[in-house]
């Protein structure tokens, strides 16, 4: 079976999974959709014809019934009223002559030894209607029968006088009327379905070539985008439905393909403009090295300090950058709960390890939170490095945190702070801040980005030249899992110093 599948791979049967004949899979998806509802909807309306059809003939039936019974109560009402001394069977010939009968019917009254009296429109040589005269039924019996290719529906009642059988009545009714009636209501019932069969195929096929329009455009499309024509738009001004939406959702998608692209370019620019530096750098001091340019031993020891600082460099450039790429994949977070007082003791210990700095670590509320602990550990310390970066031995770094409908992580220092022109650039790629000479990736804030954003949050900056700068990581509150007894921890080490202004910033 799988060979027979890989070997017709390429058949309108295989590419249907053999539902559809290959005569059908060669037309377009809307005649076979046509094809499809038409065939359904046939069916259907033929299945209301026939259940309407035998619905109205039904009715006739017990209408025409009920006229024949009719006959019974009339005639015993007239017998009862005759003139007194009057035969019951001269009785019976006068009112079969005299009795109006509707279009089709006939009468035939027999009263027991006496001759028949019949109507005209009566049908004559039935088989069952001489059995009836011959021997009356014990109750009122309906039949019917054909004659000369004519049905006719009969009625057979006894007639009783004084509580004996005193003869039999036979009232018979032609069903052609019936029969054309039913036939006219069928033709009529069938045209105003065949209207409603075209008019719906219409309406289907217009809805479909609507539809299928716009899938056409979003095939075609995407057939013609390529990472050259990324600028390709449906620009669809239709009624907002599901059709609208579908093309609208479409655009976006372009859209946030053409901001991947062009972010990807951008990176590898930034990348490549980043890492040519140190690598000709290395080869420059390198191709010396290796012409003997170098001839005493210190110069020598010096250039190969100086490659291996370069390579440091270019090492934890790229180091940050998988960081960064990792740290902008939100499905690659590895999520569990973390106890943020703990968090913060095992941070704020780390980072009292990088430099002498007046360190403190303010009030960390009792809660549980969901996170990825690494990254969000990794952003923490990227920014903690920024400010031991950013202050001298003495000044205060302080960590804090805090929890209510959010959750908000700052790091704040008493450094030389941040120019306003600098900083509403400063989460972008290889921008970095201050001294321009100072080795740095410029990847640090972007990491603290693209983590928060990962984390469906956001990060945030303020800073004063000459007071310091806080920088904050705000998570969503969905991320707080519980949160305990209103306990806080005591401050480690001194507090954020004399300056109070942005000691009311961290803890904004």
């Amino acid at each position: 079976m799988l060979s027979r599948v890989v070997e017709g791979g390429t058949g309108p049967e295989n590419r249907t999974g053999r539902l559809v004949p290959r005569s059908l899979a060669r037309l377009g998806l809307v005649p076979r959709l046509m094809l499809l509802y038409g065939l359904l909807l046939s069916l259907a309306l033929a299945v209301v014809l026939v259940a309407v059809s035998q619905l109205f003939v039904g009715q006739l039936s017990r209408s025409l019934d009920r006229d024949l019974a009719e006959e019974i109560p009339e005639f015993s009402s007239a017998a009862a009223q005759r003139p007194a001394g009057q035969a019951l069977d001269v009785f019976a010939r006068q009112y079969v002559q005299t009795h109006l009968l509707a279009r089709g019917n006939g009468l035939i009254i027999e009263i027991a030894g006496a001759p028949p009296a019949d109507s005209a429109t009566a049908p004559q040589g039935v088989a069952q209607i001489q059995a009836w005269l011959a021997r009356p039924p014990a109750a009122t019996t309906l039949e019917t029968v054909t004659l000369q290719g004519q049905q006719y529906r009969l009625l057979a009642s006894p007639i009783i006088v004084d509580g004996r059988n005193a003869g039999v009545l036979v009232a018979s009714s032609s069903l052609a009327g019936l029969q054309a009636q039913s036939r006219d209501a069928l033709l009529v019932t069938g045209l105003e379905a065949g209207a409603a069969l075209f008019l719906t195929l219409i309406g289907t096929y217009l809805l479909l070539r609507r539809v299928l329009y716009t899938v056409d455009r979003v095939t075609a499309a995407a057939h013609a985008i390529t990472h050259e024509r990324l600028g390709l738009r449906l620009g669809y001004q239709g009624a907002d439905d599901e059709v609208g939406r579908l093309a609208r959702t479409f655009d976006d998608m372009l859209e946030r393909i053409e901001q991947a692209f062009r972010a990807q370019r951008q990176l590898l620019s930034e990348t490549s403009h980043q890492l040519r530096t140190p690598l000709t750098v290395i080869r420059g001091h390198l191709e010396v090295l290796r012409r003997g340019g170098y001839r005493d031993a210190a110069e020598t020891e010096e250039t190969v300090a100086l490659v291996l600082d370069e390579l440091t460099h270019t090492v934890s450039l790229v180091d940050q950058l998988l960081f960064l790429g990792r740290a902008m994949e939100p499905d690659s977070l590895d999520e569990e709960q973390v106890d943020l007082r703990s968090f913060m003791a095992d941070l704020f210990e780390a980072a009292q390890a990088l430099a002498p700095r007046r360190w403190s670590l303010g009030s960390v509320p009792d809660a549980v939170i969901l996170v990825d602990r690494t990254k969000l550990r990794g952003a923490l310390l990227n920014l903690v490095d920024n400010a031991v970066k950013a202050t001298g031995p003495g000044e205060f770094i302080a960590l804090d945190a805090h929890c209510d409908d959010r959750i908000v992580i700052a790091v704040s220092d008493g450094g030389r702070g941040i120019a306003p022109e600098d900083q509403a650039h400063l989460f972008e790629r290889f921008v970095r801040s201050g001294d321009r000479s100072s080795r740095g990736a410029g990847l640090g804030l972007a990491i603290v980005r693209a983590v928060a954003e990962a984390h469906g949050g956001q990060a945030g900056l303020e800073s004063t030249p000459g007071i310091g700068t806080v920088v904050r990581i705000v998570l969503p509150g969905s991320r707080i899992v519980a949160v305990g007894a209103a306990q806080e921890r005591a401050p480690h080490g001194a507090g954020p110093g004399p300056d109070r202004t942005l000691g009311a910033v961290a803890h904004r």
